[in-house]
């Protein structure tokens, strides 16, 4: 099963004990994008992607669900 970026998003925020706040801070985006985004109401730009990937090493194509998980999860 395919999963959306808000429950890749929600999985990767468990696994990292991080909570909206410090993930927002992290990637520099206001708590209430990062929760629209968890809600599925929205999703973050390209540059906005891009940076998540590079503030949390993790490659875009684990976010954009087409590889199943980080390397940093093994």
């Amino acid at each position: 099963m395919e999963m959306s970026f808000a429950e890749i998003l929600k999985e990767y925020l468990i696994y990292r004990g991080l909570t909206q706040t410090e993930f927002a801070k992290k990637i520099d985006v206001k708590q209430s994008q990062v929760s629209e985004w968890l809600s599925g109401k929205a999703k973050p730009s390209y540059d906005i992607l891009k940076r998540i990937a590079l503030e949390c090493n993790v490659s875009a194509d684990y976010f954009l669900g087409i590889i199943d998980e980080p390397k940093s999860y093994k």
